[in-house]
């Protein structure tokens, strides 16, 4: 028979509750998020869930033109949010097109943050990696002040570790040069280690630029496996895809709840994170949801992290 909690106990249980919800807030608050030019009919429903300012990146599809990325970049920032529009250097012609994009993108949407990227395809042109737009200065001249870069805690399909690190020493460098605040949006992984040791590696390296950390959105388990299947993410999917229930329990029932408890205590033992982004995987409005619940401390502890409050 088990013993009821003392009082003591139960209090003690109850302060060390209410630090780990705290420390969990302050990992979500202000929370990025990364739509598709088709979750544009969302936005205004994000907004009255999470009010303006907040940073919504939207990704570059392969079969998307630089048209759409602008229109969505617009609707983005109508709806009373910062966009953050991808642009992977393989999709760029030259520098002509690129600058004629950024002429675009600042002037219709306001645009001052790119997420940069080299982009999985063969280059259609002069561009191969994202250092290569750093160099051409056309980011400063059209006043982008911040550029995001991936970050691969789990590494890369087609790239050796000790490249990438390197890669991330060279762009950050390659930024100061330019005048540009450049910070790290990971790519999402499902398991804490990997993270953690690829951020404290980063740090090493004296490297001090934000960092944010990728998760995957409430979705649908089968949706998780495509999406981290077709994206390359590391070790943890591969193992873990061909077992569902093992996959589910690390999620959680409705999102990343497992990973975001065990990062938010790496980070309150000093891990050196900025905060998280949220991929949505076509639920844009279910992830604002989820962000609003988590913001205003509406959920409880559990087995798979904690339960959160979400409205229907």
């Amino acid at each position: 028979m088990t013993r009821p909690s003392s009082p003591d106990v139960a209090s003690a249980e109850s302060a060390g509750w209410d630090a780990e919800r705290a420390a969990i807030v302050r990992l979500c608050r202000n929370a990025s998020l990364e739509m598709t030019y088709h979750d544009a009919g969302h936005l205004n429903e994000c907004r009255a869930l999470l009010g303006r300012g907040g940073r919504i990146y939207v990704s570059h599809l392969p079969q998307q033109s630089w048209e759409q990325s602008v229109a969505a970049a617009i609707e983005v920032q109508e709806a009373g949010f910062i966009p953050v529009p991808h642009v992977p250097a393989r999709h760029l012609v030259n520098a002509e097109q690129l600058d004629q994009l950024l002429g675009q993108l600042t002037s219709k949407a306001g645009v001052e943050q790119l997420l940069l990227i080299a982009g999985d395809r063969e280059p259609v042109g002069s561009f191969v990696s994202s250092g290569d737009v750093l160099r051409t200065g056309l980011l400063h001249r059209h006043g982008i002040r911040r550029v995001s870069v991936a970050g691969h805690p789990e590494g890369h399909p087609q790239i050796a570790n000790e490249e990438l690190r390197a890669a991330q020493v060279d762009k950050a460098r390659l930024a100061a040069d330019a005048g540009i605040e450049l910070g790290f949006v990971t790519q999402f992984a499902f398991d804490a280690k990997p993270i953690v040791q690829w951020t404290n590696d980063l740090r090493s390296r004296g490297l001090r630029n934000p960092i944010h950390i990728g998760l995957a959105g409430p979705a649908r388990l089968t949706t998780l496996v495509q999406y981290a299947l077709r994206c390359g993410v590391g070790p943890s999917v591969k193992a873990l895809s061909g077992r569902a229930a093992s996959f589910g329990r690390l999620l959680g029932q409705h999102g990343p709840e497992t990973l975001v408890r065990e990062l938010a205590r790496a980070r309150e033992r000093g891990l050196e994170i900025d905060g998280i982004h949220l991929f949505s995987f076509g639920g844009l409005a279910r992830t604002c949801k989820w962000i609003r619940a988590v913001e205003d401390g509406r959920f409880s502890p559990d087995d798979a992290g904690f339960a959160v409050e979400v409205a229907s």
